[in-house]
């Protein structure tokens, strides 16, 4: 069980750990285009995103306060979810599926994290291969 919790983490923190270097290096690209779609914060919020997902995606990585680190990306993706990817607000056929596909990704990530949170808070470091004990604690 622990080998594959393991894994699991390694995989789910390898998206948002390779997302947090995408945004620090393309920082300016990706202001312009998060300006297109109206999101708030500029360049500051490409960056400020970046590092959230970073620092959680290391968080759930090596069990450092995991469940933290969960909800910090549940924090970042659901902002980052609803303005950049608003399909509903698209009129181009194909610009609309894009998003709507990019909406429900963020979704599924969404709820990935929302269950890595209920698995550090409520199995503790029984899951295995953790540094800490979660802060917050589900019984």
């Amino acid at each position: 069980m622990d080998i594959v919790f393991l894994v699991a983490r390694i995989l789910v923190a390898l998206i948002f750990l390779l997302s947090a270097v995408g945004h620090i290096v393309g920082a300016n690209a990706m202001a312009q285009y998060a300006s297109y779609k109206g999101a708030p914060g500029g360049k500051f919020g490409v960056i400020a995103s970046g590092v959230a997902m970073g620092i959680g995606g290391l968080m759930i990585l090596l069990g450092f306060y995991g469940e933290i680190g969960a909800l910090l990306i549940v924090a970042t993706l659901i902002p980052v979810t609803f303005f950049m990817h608003a399909f509903w607000k698209e009129t181009d056929a194909q610009a609309k599926q894009t998003e709507q596909i990019s909406f429900n990704k963020n979704l599924g990530l969404i709820g990935g994290a929302l269950a890595l949170f209920l698995l550090f808070a409520s199995q503790g470091a029984q899951v295995g291969l953790t540094l800490t004990e979660p802060l917050i604690s589900i019984a």
